[in-house]
């Protein structure tokens, strides 16, 4: 009798060792194993970070995959080797779905949602953070001129031809949904001289050593407040919406149904103005990804 319970209990010991599978996994006090992806820049590290350490909170066994390019982080969560990321919704509807970039936050994040289900990928709320294209000036420079939207820019363009000299990326240069639908929506057209094309990570520095007077950018680059940019109000709505939201895969959503209100908890209190201030403490005060993170979760009474 006694050989026999010490053989039951023992089987049942192997059972619970054995018992973490892939979508719902875990034992003990586990909630089970989550495998968080990034992406190769600060803002995804910073990300990947902090959703690690909220879900480790919440009692998941979590494994980071960072430090991955678009297309492969893409694939990786289609191919189950990491089940989920932050993604942009443009960069989810022009990129993967091959649709036409839209400008509406809402509608972007509608309808990528709307079809990417269609491929197993579970969209959850997004959150306020807009990575998208941006025209940027010299904060003091831009008040001396009296320009504070790209309205008021493409006017003072037309009425000082010539004047301002504008940095761009090749490819936000040759676009049409960069500089050319700017210049249309807007009407007005910087001449062939007046466009300075160099590296995307030039144009900040360009522009703060006056090297130029406008630059293109992106909106949560933390050098925007690192060297007292500004960033021109869009008033016309061109610019597509690049909204960051976690992409989770169907079966870890089916055996995890918490984790949707869990990571909302997240994009409820991330905006764009956060996310900035974020990157720039790593970016620009040299400061750990995991510090900024736990500090930021801290202070938002996300962890204890």
């Amino acid at each position: 009798m006694k050989k026999s319970l010490m053989l039951s209990a023992l089987a049942a010991a192997v059972l619970a060792g054995c018992g973490n599978n892939e979508d719902a996994g875990g034992n003990g006090d586990s909630k089970g194993s989550i495998e968080v992806g990034g992406k190769n820049f600060t803002e995804q590290f910073i990300l990947a970070k902090i959703t690690s350490i909220y879900l480790e909170e919440q009692g998941y066994d979590v494994t980071e995959n960072t430090n991955m390019g678009s297309e492969v982080l893409r694939q990786a969560l289609e191919n189950e080797q990491v089940d989920l990321y932050w993604e942009y919704t443009g960069t989810g509807l022009v990129n993967y779905l091959n649709e036409d970039p839209v400008a509406s936050s809402e509608e972007a994040y509608d309808l990528v949602k709307e079809l990417d289900e269609e491929n197993g990928i579970i969209w959850l709320d997004a959150a306020e953070i807009n990575n998208t294209y941006t025209l940027m000036m010299r904060e003091e420079n831009a008040d001396e001129l009296g320009i504070s939207s790209l309205s008021d820019l493409a006017d003072y363009v037309n009425n000082n031809p010539g004047e301002l000299e504008f940095a761009s990326n090749a490819e936000f240069a040759s676009r049409a949904d960069g500089l050319a639908g700017v210049q249309e929506t807007y009407g007005f057209e910087f001449g062939s001289n007046q466009v300075v094309r160099m590296d995307s990570g030039l144009t900040y520095q360009a522009l703060d050593e006056e090297q130029v007077d406008v630059a293109m950018g992106f909106a949560t680059d933390s050098r925007i407040k690192g060297f007292d940019l500004l960033t021109l109000e869009d008033d016309e709505g061109f610019f597509p919406a690049y909204n960051a939201a976690p992409t989770v895969r169907e079966g870890i959503l089916e055996n995890n149904p918490e984790l949707e209100d869990t990571l909302q908890a997240l994009s409820e209190q991330l905006d764009t103005e956060t996310m900035t201030e974020l990157n720039y403490q790593v970016d620009m005060e040299q400061r750990s990804e995991t510090e900024v993170s736990r500090e930021w979760l801290e202070e938002n009474g996300l962890i204890d």
